[in-house]
């Protein structure tokens, strides 16, 4: 049995828009504007936020439980893909196809609508089912949608569950349970993780600007990314992941880096790589204070500071439990019909923070010196828990 993992397929939708043309021209293009607007809390305070104004799908025809926003963008996502499920699935049946995916917020927006009709009406509306916000509904939707019979899971670990997700699909190929993975991550916007990112002194008023020295905070978006994981050949491998946990304290990351410094190097170790042979770095780059300080210092112990890297949250927003995943198929675009090596613009004020290590960030219009074949991704969540993705161009 071969021990190389490939992401055959992609179906990706965010606020840069849908499918791969779109999300390429958003993350390539000089002068590209970013979709935010804002989001009104109870409490009166207003955010911005980066939603996805696509079209989603009609989900009237699913059962109650099923029916969420965090869904319809997940079946938004494999829409675009489903031939391709579709093939494998026939080919190996469906008790070999295996769902994996992250989320954080689920149903949680269906519940505040809920609530707040409640609120103003004395009683719970007929759309409203609690099974709404289970944080297994993603995987229970494909699974019916699909009529797989494999293993069908949710992982979640705030802002590294879906990168988690695709470590632990590789783990469910190289281990003989499954011949195909429907992997990724989902997330959808609600006012829940507004209201706690802003109670943490997390939320930027103007939106996130990453490792900038004016650097204040995140904004959350929404998205979903989904893979066809198998081991046949396909245009992109992943090639190595490490994960590990700090047990730092529950929302601040661990200083030292040394947990984000382990993860890398596993993924390293994993796909046999030196570091110099990596050609992007996607960074974690949330625009706090102290994960771009942390995660400053971590990348530059590995790789110093000459290696093109990015984060890509100002154009997307801070997915959180969809974030592995997205910019995993960031990294996807980045190797796949790329001809011109475009790296993802790193998007900021462009004043950067002279107490932290130089980085080689992207700016409009940079191309790569040499063609890029390797692209590590990086994800950090609350409670120090730390993954690293390494994708390859097969």
């Amino acid at each position: 049995m071969t021990t190389e993992i490939y992401l055959n397929h992609l179906g990706i939708i965010c606020s840069a828009g849908r499918g791969h043309a779109a999300v390429r021209h958003a993350l390539f293009a000089p002068h590209y504007h970013s979709h935010r607007q804002l989001m009104r809390l109870p409490s009166g305070a207003s955010w911005p936020v980066a939603p996805v104004d696509e079209p989603l799908p009609d989900l009237s025809g699913l059962p109650l439980p099923l029916r969420s926003r965090n869904n319809a963008l997940l079946l938004a996502a494999l829409a675009d893909i489903r031939p391709a499920v579709d093939e494998v699935i026939a080919r190996f049946g469906a008790d070999r196809i295996g769902i994996i995916l992250g989320t954080s917020t689920s149903g949680i927006g269906e519940s505040e609508k809920a609530f707040l009709h409640r609120q103003q009406t004395g009683e719970l509306p007929d759309t409203f089912h609690p099974a709404q916000q289970e944080l297994g509904s993603p995987a229970a939707l494909l699974a019916r949608e699909l009529g797989t019979r494999g293993p069908a899971m949710v992982i979640s670990t705030a802002c590294s569950s879906s990168a988690k997700s695709l470590a632990s699909a590789a783990r469910f190929l190289l281990g003989g349970q499954c011949d195909a993975v429907i992997t990724g991550g989902v997330d959808s916007l609600c006012r829940f993780t507004v209201a706690g990112f802003a109670a943490l002194d997390s939320v930027s008023a103007t939106g996130c600007n990453p490792l900038s020295r004016n650097r204040d905070g995140i904004h959350i978006g929404e998205a979903a990314a989904l893979f066809v994981m198998t081991r046949e050949p396909g245009p992109v491998r992943l090639s190595g992941w490490g994960e590990t946990a700090d047990a730092h304290h529950i929302s601040a990351p661990d200083p030292t880096g040394d947990g984000a410094v382990r993860a890398m190097q596993l993924a390293l170790d994993r796909a046999n790589l030196l570091a110099y042979q990596i050609d992007y770095i996607n960074l974690h780059g949330t625009a706090t204070p102290q994960n771009d300080a942390m995660e400053s210092r971590a990348v530059h112990r590995i790789f110093g500071g000459q290696i093109p890297a990015s984060s890509t949250k100002g154009l997307t927003g801070h997915t959180l439990g969809a974030a592995g995943a997205l910019e995993a198929a960031i990294g996807w675009l980045t190797l796949h019909g790329n001809p011109d090596n475009l790296l993802p613009v790193h998007r900021w004020d462009g004043h950067a923070d002279d107490t932290l290590p130089a980085l080689n960030l992207v700016k409009e219009g940079d191309v790569a010196l040499r063609p890029i074949r390797r692209v590590l991704s990086n994800s950090f969540a609350f409670g120090g828990s730390n993954a690293t993705l390494i994708l390859e161009k097969a």
